[in-house]
């Protein structure tokens, strides 16, 4: 895990969408903090392109967030995996910018603006 510089607050950022990416086979640490029926839910939203078929590649965008399963949420997919509070948070923002790197690029737009977005505010 990259250090977390104390500051630092994960946010989601809008027009991202690289944890949508939900290839079981880029993620297997996904499935496998996941309770078996989670796992069935994740497989049966990943479509032919291994993207969720309910992610929007042209808006970049996700058709169903306010009703998104929990594993979705960043709070509730900390939690799987065990952090909490501060812990959380430096997990949320490792995770992040490895999967922005892997799907966007790590010196593209959507790198800097979530770089931009977990800054502390002065």
């Amino acid at each position: 895990m990259t250090p977390r510089r104390p500051s630092e607050r994960w946010t989601c950022i809008s027009g991202c969408g690289a944890c949508c990416r939900l290839d079981p086979s880029l993620r297997p640490e996904a499935l496998d903090a996941l309770s078996p029926e989670q796992r069935q839910t994740y497989l049966a939203l990943v479509g032919p392109d291994g993207w969720c078929i309910h992610f929007d590649t042209g808006a970049r965008r996700c058709r169903i967030y306010a009703d998104r399963p929990d594993f979705c949420r960043v709070s509730n997919l900390m939690a799987l995996f065990g952090a909490e509070g501060l812990d959380a948070d430096a997990l949320a923002i490792s995770c992040c910018t490895q999967q922005i790197r892997s799907e966007l690029g790590g010196r593209g737009r959507v790198m800097r603006r979530f770089r931009r977005a977990i800054r502390p505010s002065s």
